[in-house]
């Protein structure tokens, strides 16, 4: 019989050492008939009856839990100080003491040892029954584990618990002392995540599901699939203790991504990604939201950030630098219209305790970070003072928020001329999901200090070009964008302009572009207004679904060769989803073709927990729901039945997708009163 020394107290040391406690009276042995888990209250008691399948027993570490075991009728009864045993849990292939994967812990005498598994018991409600109270370690791994009691010779196995971190107790790593925020960290299932530009920030429902059905095995079988398990079971398992370890394994293996047209929640991909293995294509803020997903299953609280201009630093040097030869940048440095990441809360044991809390992690593959394809987690504090020393990939994340922007020219003689130079265009409107609303919350001060002022080149003291925008530029319709050049000093002075868009997706990946190309004259104290007619049947063929149109302008001074550049990126309009929740047999869905041609292979999908079951529903699958194709103008139309499975206040995620038009998300809050609703 393994005894782990943590639990013995008092006189019970001397009756484990071979003498009789107390003095004259022998352990009687109990047989077991079954073990009753009580998943419900155990559920509610440690916040994880939201979860689709209460006939698993899931439980926070530190916390206790209770179990019933049923005797034998006419056997040996439970007599508390009499009666002895064991409790021997495990986890892993290769459970091991030394790992402390697997421990044994004998009956206490008293109250439980909060600070390591330990074990009471009492004569339970009925009879021939027995209360067992069992207390996790709030340092033990997280995972599937094994639960047997050990009496004598025999040897009982009373069922299977999954274990996980446990942000309701103050001696886990991932305590969070507010419970409106462990409610949206941990317990809520959806969000919002922010994209666009700073000026045009615009918000994309997600569904995360983290509770349910098959949700949560898929998250353990991530961790089961990464390579440090393949090589080293026992040490993995051993070291899944540690959100932090944790948190870099979930940033390293949520690669490989998903086409994210279709998609509004983060179930069906995990399910995809479980039965078929890894699904290509994928985008910056589908990764994140499976990372939070994941996150806030294993009971690490997460949330989704999003930063705009955010930088990607090939060379390390915390300097983007963008050279171009007076259209395309040649550098390999670049900048993100908006980027994706998320962030977990722990206490950070390996590092100095101001770093504790917010943690950032990126898991789209971007830069190697010790041999694996991931990034973090790193303290945002750290980030926010600079202290690139602290691990892990501090130094990235910093610059992705912080690093200074350098433009170049490079001239038709081989010479680099430096354009302009910027402390102020990298990280700007650091954006999540607010606590308890949908409101977004600004965290750039979280993650770096006020900047300080951007300088341009010598013409651009005595010159300037700006770019304007007008109102209603939505996508499939025609509109007239222009420059505005103006000559500050006495005297006329000659340039090279350039004014040219491109459709750009969020990365600031290019597309093709229409130019236009003038040398004139600027006189002195002048403005010049140049126009610039973008039409749907040039920028239509290679809009991606971002939608986004990136504008620049630049003047080059033939005498003094001196340059002025402005830059500025569109977000077109696009339609909204109409959603109506009425009286059958009302159609529901609704959104009118903005587009000057037909659309073909048109389809709604809807999800939302409690709603519409385990996965979500496309037009695509069910014949009741299917859309016709769309003339110009015309109105996309679909209605849908739902059977909702359980009361109370939900959301309803729907998204259009089609041949021409993609990604258009629409959502709205919905409270059940369990009956079926005809959308």
């Amino acid at each position: 019989m393994q005894i782990n020394k943590k639990s013995l107290r008092g006189p019970q040391k001397n009756y484990l050492a071979g003498r009789i406690w107390p003095p004259g009276r022998v352990s009687e042995t109990p047989a077991i008939e079954r073990c009753d888990l009580n998943t419900v209250s155990n559920g509610v008691n440690h916040h994880t009856d939201k979860f689709k399948e209460p006939e698993r027993l899931v439980v926070r570490r530190g916390q206790p839990f209770c179990v019933t075991l049923v005797l034998k009728p006419g056997g040996a009864k439970f007599t508390p100080g009499v009666t002895s045993f064991t409790i021997t849990v495990q986890t892993g292939p290769l459970p091991r003491q030394e790992s402390d994967t697997a421990v044994s812990f004998a009956l206490t005498d008293g109250s439980l040892d909060t600070d390591a598994w330990s074990v009471s018991a009492v004569p339970g409600p009925a009879e021939d029954t027995v209360l067992l109270t069992v207390c996790s370690s709030a340092e033990a791994s997280i995972g599937l584990y094994s639960l047997r009691l050990d009496q004598d010779t025999t040897q009982t196995n009373l069922g299977h618990f999954i274990l996980l971190f446990n942000p309701w107790c103050t001696r886990d790593a991932v305590y969070m002392s507010s419970n409106a925020k462990r409610n949206e960290y941990v317990l809520s299932q959806h969000g919002l995540i922010y994209r666009g530009t700073p000026k045009r920030i615009k918000a994309l429902p997600w569904n995360f599901g983290q509770f349910e059905e098959g949700i949560l095995d898929i998250c353990l079988k991530i961790l089961d699939d990464n390579p440090k398990f393949v090589s080293d079971a026992d040490q993995d398992c051993s070291a899944r203790r540690n959100p932090v370890y944790v948190t870099r394994v979930l940033s390293a293996m949520i690669t490989d991504g998903v086409h994210p047209g279709e998609w509004v929640g983060s179930g069906d991909i995990l399910r995809k990604w479980a039965q078929y293995g890894p699904v290509c294509y994928g985008q910056c803020w589908v990764f994140a939201a499976i990372a939070c997903t994941v996150s806030r299953a294993l009971g690490i609280p997460c949330r989704v950030v999003t930063n705009f201009g955010s930088a990607h630093d090939t060379d390390a040097n915390l300097l983007i630098e963008k050279i171009y030869d007076m259209s395309e940048n040649l550098s390999n440095d670049s900048i993100w219209n908006f980027h994706v990441w998320v962030d977990s809360w722990m206490a950070r044991r390996d590092l100095a305790p101001k770093y504790n809390g917010w943690q950032a992690s990126d898991p789209t593959p971007q830069e190697n970070s010790e041999g694996v394809f991931c990034c973090g987690p790193a303290p945002v504090k750290a980030i926010k003072e600079g202290d690139l020393t602290m691990k892990y990939d501090t130094p990235f994340i910093f610059a992705e928020v912080n690093a200074d922007v350098v433009e170049k020219v490079q001239l038709p003689n081989g010479n680099v001329v430096e354009i302009s130079s910027s402390t102020k265009r990298v990280g700007k409107c650091i954006s999540t999901k607010s606590v308890g609303s949908n409101r977004r919350h600004d965290i750039t001060h979280k993650y770096k200090y006020t900047e300080g002022i951007s300088h341009e080149a010598s013409f651009a003291q005595t010159s300037c070009v700006q770019i304007k925008l007008v109102e209603g530029m939505a996508v499939g319709s025609d509109f007239e964008i222009y420059a505005l050049l103006t000559n500050n000093c006495m005297d006329a002075r000659s340039c090279t302009f350039m004014l040219f868009a491109r459709t750009v997706s969020y990365n600031g990946k290019q597309g093709d572009n229409c130019k236009h190309f003038q040398d004139f004259p600027l006189v002195c104290l002048s403005e010049l207004r140049v126009p610039l007619k973008l039409e749907y049947q040039s920028y239509g063929p290679t809009l991606t679904a971002d939608r986004l149109i990136q504008v620049s302008a630049l003047t080059l001074g033939e005498e003094s060769m001196d340059f002025c550049k402005a830059q500025k990126t569109i977000v077109l309009d696009e339609p909204d989803i109409d959603i109506q929740v009425i009286a059958p047999p009302t159609d529901k869905l609704t959104l009118v073709n903005p587009l000057p041609e037909w659309l073909r292979k048109c389809s709604f999908t809807v999800e939302g927990v409690g709603l519409t079951g385990s996965h979500c529903i496309s037009s695509h699958l069910l014949p009741s729901f299917r859309v016709e194709d769309v003339g110009p103008k015309e109105e996309a139309k679909a209605c849908l039945k739902l059977s909702p499975s359980a009361a109370g206040s939900t959301v309803l995620l729907v998204n259009f997708d089609s041949s021409k038009l993609r990604n258009i998300k629409g959502f709205i809050d919905m409270d059940v009163e369990k009956e079926e609703t005809e959308i």
